[in-house]
């Protein structure tokens, strides 16, 4: 069986075109719905949401998807994706879906399914959905009796459940008292959470993008256009300043001079502060393909080792499971703590991080930059995967790995969730580094 609508992090496309149609969504609820039913208790599925207009239009066609298979839908509304992970196990559910686009701007939107513990589902789990989606898939069983329909209900207190839990990830005693911290929401999932949270905590908030109209997510904002945010904290003179993105699980940190501070910093910062109170398992970190170089050499001066996964937070998870570690995530920002939650969470990132601030006593400046990254440079190119396999692009990257051969890398992949083919190079010679980027780019444009 091959998979057709399912990319790296569930079915993403332009809202109320396919995949991402009314039609498709309800598929994929009744589809997903006959392979997660177990027993013959009431079965549950939790159903959140970002901020998108389009939301109003998957929403229904899962919830009547879900029902027409016998299962109750629980309605979270607009929260974050790692607050429907959470709420999938703590509820007890038997399936978990986010509706989201993640970073994506609000012409697309997205459905991302949860297993009971609430990790995203395996590549063949997704598959086995395909393939009972398929009309020509035979029904094994027949339709649910009408009197066996599920119900739907809303869970009012979705959000007080997922701002306890984030806080309670908070170090004990420890307060944000005395800290001005501006947080840009992007008008997305987190625009209630993650104010409430951080002045509950102690900390003066300065908001940024947190009035959604559905059409302005991630709209010049959040963790993907710092800029407003960075901006924001030299204005305020706060001590630092965090942008999510529309689901709120990808962090992008600014220091108190406006210093961006992606997610390789975040992760060494976490890493080495784990190492040394004797939380980080297994010795190891896991990041991705993309993390840079520097990231490695720096947790290798610290005794801390690092496996790459391929991109996307699930391959991380994973990784992680397999590595027996407690600490991943991407250079993008998503931070994966599973201690805590099994997806990559913002806002509990955020509190780590916030956590050894206030341990050392220091500014963010100081703090958060602890390794110079070797020069990187990415290029997205609009162009089929199938661009790969030819024998003159295969010839253009043989050349550039050679002439990278001990002082760098290169990365060519294609993208999970857009028709883009990346090339990223990294090295200690960075005109070579943008060189041998740039040539490939035009290679695959020329084929494409």
């Amino acid at each position: 069986m091959t998979r057709r609508l399912f990319g790296t992090d569930g079915i993403r496309g332009q809202a109320n075109q396919e995949p991402m149609t009314a039609a498709t969504a309800l598929s994929v609820a009744m589809a997903a719905a006959r392979l997660f039913r177990r027993g013959h208790h009431r079965h549950r599925v939790v159903i959140g949401k970002d901020t998108r207009l389009s939301g109003y239009l998957l929403e229904p066609a899962l919830t009547a998807g879900f029902i027409a298979e016998g299962m109750d839908v629980t309605l979270l509304g607009p929260l974050p994706t790692p607050a429907v992970a959470i709420l999938t196990r703590s509820l007890r559910a038997d399936l978990g879906v986010m509706i989201s686009a993640s970073h994506n701007p609000y012409q697309d939107n997205g459905i991302k399914l949860f297993a009971p513990d609430g990790s995203k589902l395996s590549d063949d789990k997704e598959t086995q959905i395909e393939h009972l989606m398929d009309p020509a898939t035979p029904r094994t069983e027949p339709p649910v009796d009408s009197k066996d329909l599920g119900r739907a209900s809303r869970l009012d207190d979705a959000l007080g459940r997922y701002v306890e839990y984030v806080k309670g990830t908070f170090p004990t005693g420890l307060r944000l008292d005395g800290l001005k911290i501006v947080v840009d929401c992007a008008n997305g999932a987190a625009y209630k959470a993650a104010p409430l949270i951080l002045w509950e905590l102690g900390a003066e908030v300065v908001p940024l993008a947190v009035a959604p109209d559905g059409l302005n997510i991630n709209l010049n904002c959040g963790a993907t256009h710092p800029q407003s945010m960075q901006d924001a904290v030299i204005a305020h003179k706060a001590d630092l300043g965090l942008a999510l993105d529309g689901d709120a699980d990808r962090l992008i940190l600014a220091d108190e001079k406006g210093r961006v501070i992606n997610g390789d910093q975040l992760l060494a910062l976490i890493a080495r502060a784990w190492a040394e109170s004797g939380r980080l398992k297994g010795g190891r970190v896991v990041a991705t393909v993309m993390s840079n170089l520097g990231l490695e050499r720096y947790l290798n001066a610290q005794g801390i080792g690092l496996t790459r996964a391929a991109v996307g937070d699930r391959y991380v998870v994973e990784a992680m499971h397999a590595e027996g570690g407690n600490v991943g995530g991407e250079q993008s920002g998503h931070i994966v703590l599973s201690d805590y939650s099994p997806t990559g969470d913002a806002l509990i990132a955020a509190l780590q991080i916030l956590a050894v601030l206030r341990n050392q006593g220091r500014p963010a400046s100081e703090v958060c930059h602890l390794f110079e990254p070797l020069p990187q440079v990415l290029q997205s190119v609009r162009a089929p995967a199938s661009v790969l396999d030819l024998p003159n692009v295969r010839a253009a990257v043989q050349a550039a790995e050679d002439q990278l051969k001990g002082t760098g890398r290169l990365l060519i992949r294609k993208s999970g969730t857009e028709p883009l083919v990346r090339v990223m190079a990294e090295g200690e010679d960075e005109p070579l580094v943008r060189h041998v980027v740039e040539s490939l780019a035009q290679t695959l444009q020329r084929a494409g």
